[in-house]
């Protein structure tokens, strides 16, 4: 049997999951919830998003580690959006 993530020669490799917290001012209702949640999750480097409502919490996936280009990135991203880029949360 035949996995996908594996070579013909028995290597397999996989794609980093790395979580990245945010947090986003505003987030009190699904309708906003699902606004962020969209915005970001349409950028090229996230994977993944989670919204939550009520704590703003926003956590991205991505492939690669995040740096200052992808903060700006998302912090333009949810400011277009309409809502408050706080910034990341610490680990």
């Amino acid at each position: 049997m035949s996995n996908s993530c594996c070579t013909s020669d028995g290597s397999c490799h996989t794609s980093a999951e790395i979580k990245t917290t945010y947090k986003v001012d505003g987030v009190g209702s699904a309708h906003c919830q699902g606004i962020v949640a969209k915005a970001v999750g349409g950028l090229d480097e996230v994977t993944a998003v989670d919204v939550e409502i009520g704590t703003g919490l926003v956590t991205v996936t991505t492939a690669t580690a995040p740096d200052e280009e992808l903060d700006v990135l998302i912090a333009k991203t949810v400011d277009e959006a309409g809502y408050d880029f706080a910034g990341r949360v610490p680990a």
